[in-house]
């Protein structure tokens, strides 16, 4: 294996050990998905929407990134 992929082994580790203790924590405000909410916005019916919005076209690109070789 290359550095490259210890260093995203250890990147995916470091998330769930993070995450992990968010949740066994249960204090409100600490999980990713809580600070994504407060530092984009998404409390409000036009920030949800705008976020739906761009993660529909990140996850379009995203498959079609993966599934297309060559592709952008």
């Amino acid at each position: 294996m290359t550095a490259w992929t210890w260093l995203w082994l250890a990147w995916g580790a470091m998330f769930v050990a993070i995450e992990g203790a968010a949740l066994f924590n249960k204090t409100p405000g600490d999980t990713l998905s809580e600070h994504f909410r407060k530092w984009f916005h998404t409390d409000n019916k036009v920030g949800r929407w705008s976020w739906i919005v761009v993660f529909g076209i990140f996850a379009a690109w995203f498959v079609t990134h993966i599934a297309v070789q060559g592709s952008a």
